[in-house]
């Protein structure tokens, strides 16, 4: 069957790339996670103290910054290697989730992620979640879903991952950090948070793990149909 390209765009915790990541294991797809490499560049700027509100310095980091995705030989998903080092679980950490809606509005490193993101898709058959893929990585992609859930719901899902990490995490902390990068997100001058026009939208609040991906299978047997003639 004819591969496609899936975009998957949302509000954070939404449980974008588990949904990714779902879909690319069943249709032998690659999975792209776009926010992976807006967390590693800002990760990169904490490391190095570099200053995002100063363009000379971001044009001199991104000059030092290789971004590559290197499968996992257990999962069969690629994890993010900055500059040959493998940064996949500390990407994760709340240090980087308070920084990269901040990173991530930067005209020069949106042009930086969107250009490698563009080479990615070139031969088709990827799922790539984030916030502006379906609007400007790959606006003629066959199959476009935008993600919504319940905020208090979000709070929850979020609550629960970082609390693994750091038992003093509390639930306003949670919060307030979602409803801020909500915020940039949905405001930022380059590339905003939005629905495209033919996005289906996908609110999973209620759904399971199981049911989202029944439900979305569909939806792609259609996309894949509609655009095999």
């Amino acid at each position: 069957m004819r591969k496609i390209i899936i975009t998957i765009d949302g509000y954070s915790s939404c449980g974008k790339s588990t949904l990714a990541k779902q879909l690319a294991k069943k249709l032998n797809y690659t999975y792209i996670d776009s926010g992976a490499m807006y967390r590693a560049v800002t990760l990169y700027f904490i490391q190095n103290r570099v200053d995002w509100l100063a363009p000379e310095k971001v044009h001199e980091a991104l000059g030092n910054i290789h971004l590559e995705f290197v499968q996992n030989s257990l999962t069969g998903l690629g994890e993010m290697n900055l500059n040959g080092e493998n940064v996949e679980h500390t990407i994760r950490e709340m240090i980087v989730a308070e920084k990269v809606s901040e990173v991530a509005a930067v005209r020069e490193v949106r042009e930086f992620a969107v250009a490698q993101q563009k080479k990615m898709g070139t031969r088709k058959g990827i799922v790539m979640d984030g916030r502006d893929i379906g609007t400007v990585v790959f606006p003629h992609a066959e199959l476009k879903i935008f993600m919504t859930a319940e905020i208090a719901i979000r709070v929850q899902r979020r609550f629960k991952e970082l609390y693994e990490k750091n038992k003093n995490i509390t639930l306003d902390e949670v919060k307030q950090n979602l409803e801020l990068r909500d915020y940039i997100d949905a405001n930022r001058e380059i590339s905003p948070l939005r629905k495209a026009e033919d996005a289906i939208i996908l609110d999973n609040s209620h759904l399971t793990h199981d049911d989202q991906l029944q439900l979305v299978m569909q939806w792609v047997e259609d996309a894949t149909m509609a655009h095999s003639s």
